[in-house]
């Protein structure tokens, strides 16, 4: 009798602890199979990764100027061309330009060292080329100063270096416009006068500048453009903003602006370049 009630008792734990065991598998289940219906169906194709932008390849910044000659203080421009002319027939690149006191000044060199400019300058005051002459310094140039004030300050100096140019002859010299350097002479002096030292030709100029679009120019950029049915740089103009740019427009005439939402010069413009 002892042994049957044991037995009977062994047997409800073993049934009781049954129970329990299937109770808890059942609530595991229901837990991690429950289906939340307010969040969105999760789609078994990996959404697409959107499309980067192409990258822009920029070039290396222009070399900037050094130490420079600037020599003569004439009121008519033709005397500061002639003494730029002399200049190069020595084998010395110069250029003139408006000075801030409305004389004609000519600026050449590009030197190492202030010595070397100071050399240079006597040695053609003693051969009577230049009479009194100035150095001028790294730190006279307006881009020695972007780091503190901005790019868009430097944007405005060459805006306001090209604007004095206005209505001034244009008179460069160059031997053809094939050679490229047409009105290209007006662009690389602006660009001079402010401490960067921009090649004279205008497919050169072209070649060492960044692309951007129409969109994306600013002041300061140039723009480049086309004789009709070629795609050769054969001009080139300095945007000051407002779709306005200053350029020389022909040998012998006077440096003006323009627009480039006009007919003639959105057929032939073939690209813009920033080089800050």
């Amino acid at each position: 009798m002892r042994n049957y009630r044991l037995n009977i008792f062994l047997f409800l734990i073993i049934l009781l602890t049954v129970s329990c065991l299937h109770s808890h598998r059942v609530s595991h289940s229901s837990s991690t199979s429950h289906v939340d219906y307010n969040q969105p169906p999760v789609s078994a194709e990996p959404k697409p990764m959107p499309e980067q932008p192409p990258q822009v390849l920029r070039k290396p910044p222009l070399e900037l100027m050094k130490y420079t000659i600037q020599a003569g203080a004439f009121r008519k421009v033709e005397n500061a061309v002639r003494l730029t002319e002399v200049l190069k027939d020595r084998g010395v690149d110069a250029t003139y330009f408006l000075a801030s006191d409305k004389f004609f000044k000519v600026r050449f060199g590009n030197f190492t060292t202030k010595e070397m400019a100071r050399q240079k300058a006597k040695s053609l005051k003693d051969a009577q080329i230049i009479k009194e002459f100035y150095i001028v310094q790294p730190e006279d140039y307006s881009v020695s100063r972007q780091k503190k004030y901005g790019t868009d300050y430097l944007r405005e100096a060459l805006v306001k270096s090209a604007k004095d140019f206005l209505g001034v002859p244009y008179l460069w010299g160059g031997q053809s416009v094939d050679d490229g350097f047409d009105c290209s002479g007006l662009t690389m002096t602006v660009y001079q006068l402010n401490g960067m030292n921009l090649p004279r030709h205008s497919m050169r100029q072209f070649d060492a500048g960044t692309s951007i679009s129409k969109n994306d120019l600013r002041k300061g950029d140039l723009v480049f453009f086309a004789k009709k049915g070629t795609s050769r740089v054969s001009h080139v103009g300095i945007y000051i903003g407002n779709d306005k740019f200053i350029h020389a427009s022909s040998r012998g005439k006077k440096i003006r602006i323009d627009c480039l939402s006009t007919d003639y010069f959105s057929k032939q413009f073939v690209g813009a370049k920033t080089y800050l």
